[in-house]
């Protein structure tokens, strides 16, 4: 049995691979500061141990560390927009986060590292689908502190041969993703929104297009990545997403159906730090991980929706 910390354990993607990994009869420990995960999430993990504490605290990382096999690093301020307003933080809760992570696992003879990427790094070029030997390109500060990080667990693979392993994830969805903030992910918003007979707002012209991945994929793929062979998938990134991609006005005519709302989105200026397009090829952790997306899109946001559903 497997002694496994998961970072951000209150929080979207924390939270559910915390329970993915308890399912399988691990032991878990989660740590978090609360700072954007909720004490709610935590309902149904009673199995495993929580620590509150900040990743910034190179001792509250220390304490988390000790005696784990495995982490998932799925902490991190993760908002283009508000890194857009408040870079420092930003840098401090994912970049800071990160190292003293790495040093903590390195210290206490962690085997293996997973850490959250994202697709932001590669930013705004045209060329779809965007793959693993493309240069990356970040146009937000976020996008910059989450490719710092896939480089400190690159170095540390290299430098004190630590078994990372570095996942880039593309626009995750799904149950458990916070709709309240202005910084949560659209589809979130838009399902509590339309839910509600609220009209959504569409940043940009609708246009733009994301290969929007359902949770369960992104576990699944956490999950493959810690049981992989290490001479596979050791010091290597790949991308996790679903290989389609839909613009947000066919999301919004999806959700529409499947919410009944019967309104019209409003549109406003593009924000700054957006990308335009977002597609990803999935060949190498297909390769690497035998990965391959089971919950589709659509059959995602229906899930998506009906848990909202039963939430409200």
């Amino acid at each position: 049995m497997a002694r496994c910390l998961v970072t951000g354990a209150a929080g979207f993607v924390g939270r559910s691979i915390a329970a993915a990994l308890l399912a399988r009869g691990e032991t878990v420990r989660g740590i978090d500061n609360l700072l954007t995960g909720k004490c709610e999430n935590l309902s149904g993990l009673e199995a495993m141990e929580f620590i509150e504490a900040d990743l910034t605290d190179p001792g509250a990382c220390a304490r988390a560390c000790a005696g784990i096999d495995t982490v998932f690093h799925e902490a991190a301020l993760a908002s283009v927009p508000r890194s857009v307003q408040d870079p420092i933080s930003t840098h401090r809760h994912c970049v800071d986060a990160t190292l003293n992570v790495l040093l903590a696992a390195r210290d206490a003879g962690v085997r293996r590292v997973i850490y959250a990427g994202s697709s932001s790094a590669y930013g705004d070029t045209p060329t779809l689908p965007k793959h693993e030997e493309m240069t990356p390109n970040p146009i937000s500060p976020y996008a910059a502190a989450k490719l710092a990080g896939e480089h400190y667990m690159r170095s540390f693979a290299r430098v004190y041969g630590m078994e990372t392993v570095v996942l880039r994830y593309f626009n995750v969805f799904g149950p458990y993703q916070d709709p309240g903030s202005p910084y949560s992910g659209v589809l979130a918003v838009f399902c509590q929104r339309m839910l509600a007979g609220r009209q959504p707002t569409i940043f940009g012209d609708g246009q733009q297009s994301r290969d929007f991945t359902y949770i369960d994929n992104v576990v699944e793929a956490n999950l493959l990545a810690a049981a992989a062979p290490a001479g596979k998938v050791a010091g290597q990134m790949m991308n996790v997403a679903t290989g389609a991609s839909s613009t947000l006005n066919e999301t919004f005519d999806i959700l529409a159906e499947l919410t009944g709302y019967s309104g019209k989105p409003a549109y406003a200026p593009a924000r700054a730090g957006d990308i335009r397009d977002s597609l990803a090829d999935i060949r190498r952790a297909e390769e690497l991980l035998g990965y391959r997306p089971r919950v589709h899109f659509r059959e995602g946001l229906r899930r998506t929706v009906d848990w909202y559903r039963s939430q409200s």
